[in-house]
């Protein structure tokens, strides 16, 4: 009898070049593609751009532009270019003439790709960026989707996708509108042990999903960060870490939940948690019968993700960090390769559009999980259960 904790695919391999874990689908019902690598045949497209970053003789790829130069872009995803096989750092979008000089010699960026917000509609001429990536505070990722879009870009939205639904919306239609692709920043569905948790979920590996645990959260000691100012944010660490939670649920159980009940947690520092919650519970229904009790904070450092299902259980921790994920099920430990997620998740993307296919984390799921944390927002305001409508 096969192994339950082996995957039931005979693709377990190493995860760097060429990631292929397939899984059925999403909680959108997208097949969760082979992530392979583009073919030679594809790096002769006359629509990729010469990949020739760091003055190496690079086969071609797609260029791509930072819009905003914090932590995670510094920190994550320019170094994950450096690794990235079907695109490059081309190009970056600052407001702060420093971090331009900085980035321009440490990454080999010509002046004619750096730009500040004023002129940002001006990369609609420059045929070295094809994908834009916008990695603002999250009011901001709307209008910043919406301008690549017009000017004839690929987008990646960092996530949460934006502050409002009809945000959302609004970046969904620019995107079509300018027959450009969307993508939003869900790094996990390409890191394995995270993929595994959808193969077990949905394939019911151990029977039907009864039971999800998930939380979330960090200390927030800098009263200064953006993240704790509401017209930035849209919200506390619900906004920020929780989507990690709602993700976690809905791509075990395969599902979009329909109901939700939350309720705040009690504010121990009130000098910096004037503007977002400090902490927020809540419980997602799923359709079919599964519960997942939920919670994220920005005073507790915590990351887990567990699934308790007829016949077993399997549980992630840390489950959603940049490195060193870690997992086990009733029948053993997890073992997978780790992975640079940011670095799988864009070259995904540039895949896409050269293949003309579509991306296994759009739009339209950045918009259903906003939908969904406006309403736990709903049910902890009014102490109400509120449905989630699809």
């Amino acid at each position: 009898m096969k192994d339950k904790n082996e995957p039931l695919f005979p693709e377990r391999r190493k995860f760097i070049k060429g990631v292929s874990l397939a899984l059925g689908t999403t909680a959108l019902g997208i097949p969760l593609l082979s992530l392979s690598a583009c073919q030679s045949g594809n790096a002769d497209s006359a629509a990729q751009e010469e990949g020739a970053n760091q003055g190496n003789t690079q086969k071609k790829k797609l260029g791509l532009a930072l819009v905003g130069l914090g932590g995670y872009s510094s920190g994550q995803l320019a170094p994950a270019l450096q690794e990235t096989e079907n695109c490059y750092l081309a190009g970056i979008v600052t407001g702060t003439p420093e971090k331009a000089e900085e980035w321009k010699q440490k990454y080999n960026i010509p002046d004619k790709n750096v730009y500040n917000y004023e002129n940002f509609d001006q990369i609609k001429d420059n045929p070295d960026i094809d994908i834009i990536y916008v990695v603002l505070p999250n009011s901001m990722h709307a209008e910043y989707t919406i301008r690549a879009a017009q000017a004839g870009k690929h987008v990646i939205s960092e996530k949460p996708m934006a502050t409002s639904v009809e945000d959302c919306q609004r970046m969904i239609d620019a995107c079509n509108q300018n027959n450009v692709k969307l993508s939003i920043g869900y790094r996990l569905h390409f890191e394995p042990y995270n993929r595994r948790v959808m193969e077990l979920g949905q394939k019911q590996v151990f029977g039907p999903v009864k039971q999800i645990k998930a939380a979330n959260g960090f200390v927030a000691n800098d009263p200064e960060m953006w993240r704790l100012d509401k017209e930035l944010a849209g919200g506390g660490p619900l906004m920020d870490m929780g989507i990690y939670c709602v993700q976690g649920a809905c791509y075990t159980t395969g599902e979009t939940p329909v109901a939700v009940t939350a309720k705040f947690g009690k504010v121990t520092r009130p000098d910096v948690f004037d503007e977002v919650e400090e902490s927020i519970d809540w419980m997602m229904e799923f359709p079919n019968g599964a519960a997942a009790d939920c919670t994220t904070s920005y005073n507790k450092n915590e990351g887990m993700l567990r699934g308790e299902a007829e016949n077993g259980w399997w549980e992630l921790n840390p489950a959603y960090s940049y490195s060193g994920i870690d997992g086990e099920t009733s029948e053993g430990d997890m073992d997978y390769p780790h992975v640079n997620q940011q670095a799988l998740q864009m070259d995904d993307f540039a895949d896409c559009i050269l293949n003309n296919r579509q991306t296994i984390v759009p739009g339209e799921m950045g918009l259903r999980d906003v939908r969904i944390l406006m309403a736990i927002y709903e049910a902890a305001r009014t102490g109400k259960t509120v449905q989630i409508q699809s």
